[in-house]
């Protein structure tokens, strides 16, 4: 059965509601991962290393919303990483802070296994200058943070399932008319 197509970030609801801001740098951060038994992936971990990877300096709750790239309106088997940010971002999804990857993998200790999820963020580049965006799976041996190819040109899988923040604009755009 073909997923039908969001129209718009207002239209998907909230998936999952985690907080950021929590740790004082990314040492504490992957250390809170090793004692809570999450594995961090080779290319995760050099991204967590990077000092383009900030964390929040506030304690901020961060409202997540999961779709496919189908969902996105995509009905080839795969799409480009570039092609699924414009139309997530044309529908008013905003792309996440990196931050968010290992907060959700500290935050969702019930994943499914075998569920793979795609945060939709700016790449962050490897000391080999290869851009890396991050994924919060459960591969079945256990609950892991991994990086993924993060050109604009990397081919994804339309079955794949991102996850997204709304954008500014739709936040401000919601905020104008509760008025």
């Amino acid at each position: 059965m073909a997923p039908i197509p969001v129209r718009s970030a207002d239209a998907v609801p909230v998936w999952k509601t985690i907080t950021v801001g929590t740790f004082a740098n990314s040492f504490a951060l992957r250390n809170a991962l090793d004692a809570a038994g999450c594995s961090i992936g080779n290319s995760a971990g050099e991204i967590l290393a990077r000092p383009a990877f900030t964390l929040s300096a506030t304690k901020t709750e961060v409202e997540l919303f999961a779709v496919s790239a189908a969902e996105l309106g995509f009905q080839t088997d795969t799409a480009s990483l570039a092609d699924i940010y414009a139309r997530a971002q044309h529908l008013g999804f905003g792309l996440a802070a990196a931050e968010v990857a290992p907060q959700l993998r500290l935050q969702y200790f019930d994943q499914p296994i075998g569920e793979f999820l795609i945060i939709g963020m700016e790449p962050i580049k490897t000391w080999n200058g290869e851009p890396v965006i991050l994924t919060v799976a459960n591969d079945g041996a256990g609950l892991i943070v991994i990086g993924q190819d993060g050109s604009a040109n990397a081919e994804i899988p339309v079955a794949c399932r991102f996850l997204f923040v709304r954008s500014n604009e739709a936040a401000l755009a919601r905020a104008a008319q509760a008025r």
